[in-house]
């Protein structure tokens, strides 16, 4: 009987990637150390510590050109994240503001600095992948003194992390809907991610028919709060209302509503794009300047989803034309694109012109 449990402890004991990965997310929410590769790395956002200090610091290619280093990056990898030193070691508080963008007019005065070449440039995109996913801002210390432990991942673990096998339909259930009374809300899970995904099934589902499907991402100010600076609730609400007349005649629709809020870079750091929309820059800009993606949704997790629910083929309300490209390059036959235009107001006006002009969507 001893046996058995230490073997069992054994196996509970052994380090896998996805693990490796969920304990550094979470070391990076609490501001703790991750060794990944050949550093020890500290939050900028997050960590704590009047002691810490650092020589070099992690930052992301479109922060080091706000920065003005634009001349110092690697020509053979101009969006790779950059190493910067300045004449006096990194603390915390500087670290914060030569991270966050938004601060600059707070905090106008940083550097000079000078970009260091990267060991490993695989190692430091993995580091900002990290940063996304814990959400928060994609800045390092790099080997701090007085670090503590420190949880070490591996560049090569977040493949394992990200593995749409892990996702599963954790419950369904009857919803009637103020769209629609006939309606199932199915729940997704997995094993790596806090995040559940849910699908909205509007109508009798047939395998006979190709559903209209409507991909949305998590929106608490659009669909919640009712911001008028997006689209999202109203895009929400039509989706809906369409679904609803598909049931009518017999058709049948699919709402994947997944956790990824604005467009996979998270609350927090939506609303520091909000802040830099405020001082002037559109909404790709202000991304960038975050040192953050456009468009950093989870295509294969709404393939893996639709794969669940037995969809084969799907009808897509979209006015963006990437998005049907990252859906087919995962695996879905999209069959048609349906429009999903609505009216913009004057808050609003200058996030679709951005939308139709630098993202490539079809709007007027």
């Amino acid at each position: 009987m001893l046996g058995s449990r230490a073997a069992h402890h054994r196996v509970r004991s052994v380090s896998s990637p996805a693990r490796r990965v969920a304990l550094a997310v979470d070391a990076l929410r609490h501001g703790w150390a991750i060794r990944i590769g050949a550093w020890v790395l500290i939050p900028a956002e997050t960590g704590f510590g009047p002691d810490l200090r650092a020589e070099r610091m992690l930052i992301s290619a479109a922060r080091a050109v706000s920065l003005r280093l634009a001349n110092q990056r690697d020509a053979a990898e101009p969006e790779a994240p950059v190493v910067i030193r300045a004449a006096e070691p990194f603390d915390l508080a500087t670290a914060r503001a030569i991270a966050d963008p938004s601060l600059d007019l707070d905090f106008p005065l940083k550097g000079p600095f000078r970009a260091e070449p990267i060991p490993d440039v695989a190692v430091a995109r993995a580091a900002n992948e990290l940063a996304r996913i814990a959400g928060i801002l994609p800045a390092f210390l790099i080997d701090p003194t007085g670090a503590g432990e420190a949880q070490s991942v591996e560049a090569e673990d977040l493949a394992d992390w990200k593995n749409t096998d892990h996702l599963a339909i954790a419950s369904r259930a009857r919803l009637p809907v103020s769209a629609c009374d006939q309606a199932e809300i199915v729940a997704f899970r997995s094993i790596n991610d806090l995040r559940e995904h849910v699908a909205l099934v509007i109508g009798k589902q047939s395998g006979d028919r190709a559903p209209l499907v409507r991909l949305h991402s998590e929106c608490l100010t659009g669909d919640v709060l009712g911001s008028l600076k997006c689209d999202c609730g109203p895009q929400l609400d039509a989706a809906l209302a369409a679904m609803a007349d598909e049931a009518g005649k017999g058709g049948w629709g699919v709402l994947l509503y997944m956790r990824q809020e604005g467009r996979g870079i998270g609350l927090i750091n939506k609303l520091r794009a909000y802040r830099l929309q405020d001082q002037g820059f559109d909404t790709v800009d202000a991304n960038n300047r975050l040192g953050l993606p456009n468009e950093a949704r989870d295509f294969p997790v709404a393939a893996r989803m639709l794969a669940l629910l037995g969809v084969k083929g799907i009808r897509l309300m979209t006015n963006n034309p990437a998005k049907v490209e990252a859906l087919t390059g995962v695996g879905v036959p999209v069959i048609e694109r349906v429009p999903h235009e609505l009216p913009a107001n004057p808050h609003n006006e200058r996030y679709l012109a951005t939308k139709r002009d630098r993202s490539g969507h079809l709007l007027k």
